[in-house]
Order: C-alpha cells, then structure tokens, then sequence
C-alpha cells in the first residue's frame, strides 16, 4: 500500500539568509539537480518553484509522505528554509462551483 501525499510550501528569503544572496538562474538550475536527488532519496516530488530573483525570494511546492520529508531534503543540500507549510491547492473554479 502506498503512503498518502500531501502538498507543502517552503520558502526562502535572503532577508532572512535563507535565499543564496546573488544566485542566478544557471546556478539555481545547477543546485537543482542536487534537489531532485535528494527528493527521490526521501519520496518527494518537487512540483514547482517560484522565485523572485530581484527580491530574493522562493517559494516552492512539494508533494511529500510527511513534513519531515521535505526537511529531510533541505538538509541534504545544506538549504536553509524559513518555513515548510502544509498546503492545500484550491483554484478559483474550486471556490465558485462549491
């Protein structure tokens, strides 16, 4: 029997230290393939990542067994979070048609 996913939110802001102050996108598609191990040695599956490159910021969605197994990961790549959030993905339509 598989184990239920959930979606959680990370972010991450260079105000706090937790965005790589100067990071580019070649760099950022660089470390992700390190990312992308980490998950598939945790069972997470990393949906999106919105990043703000001018204001330092991330916020990342994540499909996981568990909230540890998204710490998990950040702590392999040596990532640093302000926080991971269980999430709920609910569209406008979700709204209207309830």
């Amino acid at each position: 029997m598989s184990q239920a996913m959930h979606f959680y939110m990370d972010t991450h802001d260079k105000t706090n230290g937790t965005f790589p102050e100067g990071i580019t996108p070649e760099a950022l598609a660089e470390f992700y393939k390190q990312y992308e191990k980490a998950c598939e040695e945790e069972g997470v599956i990393s949906l999106k990542i919105h990043v703000g490159f001018n204001e330092g910021r991330a916020f990342c969605l994540n499909m996981a067994p568990s909230i540890n197994a998204v710490f998990k990961v950040h702590q392999r790549v040596g990532l640093p979070f302000d926080t991971i959030t269980e999430v709920s993905t609910i569209s406008p339509a979700d709204l209207l048609l309830k």
